[in-house]
């Protein structure tokens, strides 16, 4: 009779044993999944925020590669292709130095307007 109490311990302590590992193996797993959850949540503006820095980066190359280093006046082309990559970047503040820019009547006003365009820029892909 008493080997029958030992076996029926033997057995209760088995399964207490296999009920505690599921229970925390669940935890875990619950655990992990909000953990998940949360770092997933960001993604979309994380994407946000990268589409928009590249958007900005193309329109800085844009901007030094045919205002700055251009040799000759911006073409008609070119010009389109800096505005519509200017709107791109979706930023009211930045398109607003480019009009200043474009509606620069003096160098001295064309410099600076160029420098707070550029300036700008970077801040915006630095954010």
């Amino acid at each position: 009779m008493e080997a029958k109490f030992i076996n029926m311990d033997k057995t209760r302590l088995f399964i207490i044993i296999i009920v505690t590992l599921l229970v925390c193996s669940n935890i875990y797993l619950a655990v992990m999944y909000t953990l998940s959850q949360l770092e997933t949540s960001d993604a979309p503006e994380q994407l946000k925020t990268q589409e928009t820095n590249e958007k900005a980066l193309l329109f800085a190359k844009l901007f030094i590669s045919k205002v700055l280093l251009g040799e000759s006046t911006v073409d008609f082309e070119d010009r389109l292709k800096l505005e519509n990559s200017v709107r791109d970047v979706n930023d009211q503040n930045i398109f607003d130095e480019w009009q200043n820019f474009t509606k620069s009547q003096t160098d001295k006003d064309v410099q600076v307007s160029a420098g707070r365009l550029l300036d700008m820029l970077f801040d915006k892909v630095s954010e």
